[in-house]
């Protein structure tokens, strides 16, 4: 039955909310306001000792670091990121994006300059089709009214997947493989660096020790989600 269920939702997603499977009403996109309203928001802007910023203490200097909500597996959430990411339905980054980046305008992320998603080898973005983070970056800038810098970053190296891999092989595993086309456009601004999901922040933190190489003065991290512990 659960299968039949998941193979109707993926049919009709744009009709259906994507985490509880209800129908949307008219004024309702992707998600019903029932599951907006329940969120599992971390609220970590509103403090800068938390656990996401905790994860780059002593390994690269980050301004300010936040996730939007809580990527507990098995929960109803757990879809967002699953039909983002692997279901073609890049159309809810921006409205989800919008909806986290009215959050950080609010706080202490809302002196960022420019917004940069973390990008994806060619390879990843031919096979895909499209970059989930750059999706989510956009509605972050839409709502923070930032400027969009989504091909500066570049990333340069094709990497395995991080899955079932240590903190150590995984920092081996993405180091060196990002670049700056043009460093002048990063030079001396306070970047923020977008992605849709934090584990251990390798990906992160290799990201934004490049755009500290190219000469950004800050660079800040913000994620769709994280792990809950």
């Amino acid at each position: 039955m659960s299968g039949l269920w998941n193979d109707l939702l993926e049919l009709f997603f744009p009709s259906l909310c994507v985490t509880c499977g209800k129908k949307l009403i008219s004024q309702e996109k992707y998600v019903c306001l029932d599951c907006r309203s329940d969120f599992p928001r971390t609220n970590f802007h509103r403090e800068t000792e938390n656990k996401v910023a905790q994860l780059f203490w002593g390994r690269v200097e980050v301004e300010l670091a936040t996730s939007f909500l809580y990527f507990r597996k098995g929960s109803r959430y757990q879809r967002l990121v699953h039909f983002l990411k692997y279901k073609g339905l890049k159309e809810l980054g921006p409205e989800i994006g919008n909806i986290f980046g009215q959050e950080l305008l609010s706080s202490p992320f809302g002196d960022v300059e420019v917004v940069v998603p973390v990008p994806l080898h060619p390879k990843k973005l031919r096979q895909r089709g499209y970059n989930q983070s750059e999706w989510i970056a956009r509605g972050i800038a839409e709502a923070m009214q930032k400027p969009l810098s989504a091909a500066n970053l570049q990333r340069v190296r094709f990497t395995p997947t991080q899955t079932r891999k240590t903190r150590f092989e995984r920092w081996q595993n993405v180091e060196g493989i990002f670049a700056v086309e043009n460093p002048e456009e990063f030079a001396g601004k306070h970047l923020l660096l977008v992605d849709d999901v934090v584990t251990t922040g390798s990906t992160l933190e290799a990201a934004a020790f490049a755009l500290l190489q190219a000469g950004a003065a800050r660079v800040s991290i913000a994620t769709l989600a994280c792990a809950e512990s």
